[in-house]
């Protein structure tokens, strides 16, 4: 999934892409120890809030495109470590889709990376 801190950085929040797990209704997002829940409207510009911080996030499936972020947005997206494999052979089908200029893709992982925390 793509996630991106939206509160305090609008469209040019710390994001990556990585796994995470749902909750049985679908309605909460675990991913690096944080729970998210949807915020039903009530977010500014994310549509899930972290439960402990208040903070907005957009939480989403990623694209084949690789045009996760808001066209407004820019900035690197990290790919962690256990999802590499997988996301390069999801971007090897939609190879043939130019990438956006503002967006850079790493695939280093976390470690010396940014984080969402």
């Amino acid at each position: 999934m793509y996630i991106e801190l939206k509160s305090g950085h609008g469209d040019w929040g710390p994001a990556r892409i990585g796994r995470v797990t749902f909750s049985k209704t679908g309605q909460t997002v675990y991913y690096g120890g944080k729970t998210f829940r949807a915020a039903k409207g009530r977010g500014v510009s994310g549509n899930f809030i972290d439960v402990d911080t208040g903070d907005e996030y957009w939480i989403s499936g990623v694209k084949k495109n690789r045009q996760d972020r808001h066209s407004a947005g820019g900035g690197p997206v990290h790919i962690d470590d256990d999802v590499q494999a997988e996301y390069a052979a999801l971007l090897a089908e939609g190879r043939r889709v130019s990438q956006r200029p503002n967006q850079r893709l790493e695939l280093a992982g976390r470690r010396g990376q940014a984080s969402i925390d």
